[in-house]
């Protein structure tokens, strides 16, 4: 039995954090150099060497606090931002010009990569908080802001806030992305669940019930069980556990859908389970569907396919070929036609039945009988093909299935 489907998740905002500290790493070098260049203008240059000396120490030591939202925390947020308005309010005190001038701050725009930690790390109210203690530190620094000035803080405000709000569309995507990918996983494996259920299970209790019933004395009381245990098991299945279905149109009567031959897999030619090869030839698991009634024709060469692939296809195979024993009876012949190409595989299913009546199928599946829905088209679906089923009462019928290899070889 397959295991359950394992869901990846990407984070939307990891390369967010990555950025970051690449721009913290690029902001305090420009805000050294910019510092150096003005070096002669300082009045307090012990003041500035000393902030940043603290800002590149400060600077290189959090980079791993800036590397994920875990590691990012509010504590170093906090910090992380008093160190920028500090920088910020000490620019006046070491140039005093710096009040009456657009001049850079001391940390320059290396502020901006604190607001935009608090923007990726909680979203646009965290962003608004923290551009707005930015602004007012800028406007108390500069003492009378001019135009410049206010249309500098504005712009960190409105875009730190942008970003957050981005931030947090991105990270609820992101949730409902990883929700529907649950959802998807979940819902292919009770799909399997409810195939291999149809195929085998409750087609095996109808065919006991029926045929206890006929026989009589004790084996209709085990045919009694037998519907009983049936029951059940639907009830089981519309609860949830797997898909509501019900077994073929005609279980009831008996049937029951072939299996592929297990052995068929650990044939002598090296395509086996056990040999750890990663192509099955299919021609080898449909072989043992040849008889006096089944015509098989196939490529001169192996048709390979991953075992998932070759197993879902030759067990879809199966399915249609017991579709034809139940609807067109013992004595119809069909013809099993393999195309290989190096786009995608074809197997055709062709019988000589009476077809099948025009909206039947559709009835069908709007009773809950999903044979032809799960058996069918639910395998090759899960193998990213198609299963195209055209019939005209009274000239048979023909199912093509087609599994592209670029989709079936992943």
């Amino acid at each position: 039995m397959a295991g359950r489907e394992r869901v990846v998740r990407m984070s939307v905002e990891q390369p967010l954090w990555r950025a970051l500290t690449a721009y913290r790493l690029l902001t305090m070098v420009y805000a050294t150099l910019i510092a150096a260049f003005a070096w002669d203008k300082f009045e307090r240059p012990w003041l500035a060497a000393g902030y940043l000396a603290v800002l590149v120490v400060w600077t290189a030591a959090t980079l791993p606090k800036v590397a994920n939202a875990v590691s990012c925390t509010r504590r170093f947020l906090g910090a992380d931002l008093a160190i920028a308005l500090a920088g910020v309010l000490l620019t006046p005190v070491v140039d005093a010009q710096a009040r009456h001038t657009d001049g850079p701050t001391l940390p320059s725009i290396w502020t901006a990569g604190s607001v935009l930690a608090f923007a990726v790390k909680g979203g646009w109210r965290w962003a608004a908080f923290a551009s707005s203690l930015v602004a007012v530190a800028n406007l108390v620094g500069r003492g009378d802001p001019s135009r410049d000035t206010l249309h500098n803080v504005l712009l960190v405000w409105v875009a730190s806030i942008a970003i957050g709000y981005i931030v947090e569309v991105a990270r609820a995507s992101e949730r409902t992305l990883a929700r529907a990918l649950e959802i998807e996983a979940a819902t292919r494996e009770r799909e399997r669940l409810a195939r291999d259920i149809h195929d085998s299970v409750l087609q095996v209790l109808a065919m006991v019930q029926r045929r206890g019933t006929a026989l009589g004395g004790e084996a209709a009381e085990l045919g009694r069980m037998a519907g009983e245990q049936e029951v059940a098991l639907r009830t089981l299945v519309s609860s949830g556990l797997v898909p509501t279905t019900r077994a073929s149109e005609d279980a009831s009567q008996g049937a029951v859908v072939r299996g592929v031959d297990d052995a068929a897999y650990e044939d002598g030619h090296g395509h086996g389970a056990d040999g750890g090869a990663e192509l099955w030839d299919l021609r080898t698991l449909l072989a043992p569907f040849s008889n006096s009634s089944v015509t098989l024709a196939e490529p001169g060469a192996p048709v390979l396919l991953p075992p998932p692939a070759a197993r879902e296809l030759a067990a879809a195979v199966s399915a249609a070929l017991d579709n034809v024993r139940l609807h067109a009876g013992d004595g119809a012949r069909s013809w099993i036609l393999v195309e290989d190409s190096p786009d995608e595989v074809v197997v055709t299913v062709r019988d000589d039945g009476p077809g099948i009546p025009e909206g039947r199928l559709a009835q069908a599946e709007g009773e809950g009988r999903l044979g032809v829905a799960l058996s069918i088209r639910g395998r090759l679906r899960e193998l990213g093909g198609t299963a195209e089923l055209i019939s005209v009462p009274g000239q048979g019928t023909e199912v093509e299935l087609k599994v592209p290899r670029g989709k079936a070889e992943r």
